[in-house]
């Protein structure tokens, strides 16, 4: 079976925003105040006539910061049809908890959930911990480095060999290694980037990455305009199944505080 290296889903929705996983799209507003402050996006785009396309997207997430800690959670859901053939299917969530040591250090654990089955994935649940370190903090522009350990647990839709074996699941340990940055580029415009390599301790030179980016411009106080790109890696993702992911979604979103 011939596939291109990347599958590509590109989206204009009506309303919509981040669907991308991993905290670095969290569109929710960044206050150290303790407050729990959400975001939420809802998509819809639909075509016909010589063909048919239809894509749904719905977003989620949430933050709560202080002085001295961050606790972080999103939900996303893709699903995408064109010609009666299903061109995305997915739903993942997650949650991060950050908490600083002090003014440069903080310690950090995440977990994280998957479900993508045009990636061949049933589910693929991950955990970690770590530390990192705080480059830059300001009130306009935040950088942080981070590094630590995991473990990942897939279970396939169909069994396929990965690492020199049929398996119907696999768990492993992995390295993760990161860096994440917002930006307030003026009272109404923000951009947020992540990346993240996962390379894995089970079978040496294989490795998982996962870029995401994010740009929101304010509306009014609650409604933003977004444009977000996400590109998810997988060095061995088994058997025709390709190992690149990019998604690209622009529309608006929600807050809530």
């Amino acid at each position: 079976m011939n596939r291109t290296p990347v599958r590509v889903l590109l989206s204009v929705a009506l309303l919509g925003g981040v669907i991308a996983s991993g905290p670095a799209h969290a569109q929710a507003t960044l206050k150290p105040d303790g407050q729990w402050r959400h975001a939420i996006g809802l998509g819809l785009s639909y075509a016909s006539g010589n063909s048919e396309s239809s894509t749904l997207t719905l977003n989620a997430d949430g933050v709560r910061q202080t002085e001295s800690d961050k606790w972080s959670w999103y939900g996303k859901a893709l699903r995408a049809e064109s010609d009666d053939e299903t061109t995305g299917d997915q739903i993942g969530f997650g949650t991060r908890y950050e908490r600083d040591l002090n003014a440069r250090v903080f310690g950090f654990g995440q977990g994280d959930y998957l479900r993508d089955r045009l990636a061949n994935l049933s589910r693929r649940t991950s955990v970690g911990a770590g530390l990192g370190y705080h480059v830059f903090k300001s009130e306009k522009t935040n950088w942080d480095v981070f590094s630590g350990l995991g473990y990942t647990h897939d279970r396939y839709v169909d069994p396929t060999d990965i690492g020199g074996r049929t398996r119907g699941s696999w768990g492993y340990a992995e390295l993760l290694i990161g860096q994440e940055s917002n930006h307030r580029i003026s009272d109404t415009s923000t951009f947020r980037q992540r990346l993240v390599v996962y390379p894995n301790l089970s079978e040496s030179g294989e490795f998982r990455a996962q870029f995401d980016a994010g740009l929101a411009v304010a509306i009014n106080d609650r409604m933003s305009l977004t444009a977000t790109l996400t590109y998810r890696y997988n060095s061995d993702p088994g058997v025709d199944i390709e190992k690149g992911d990019l998604l690209f979604v622009t529309g608006v979103s929600a807050k809530f505080e």
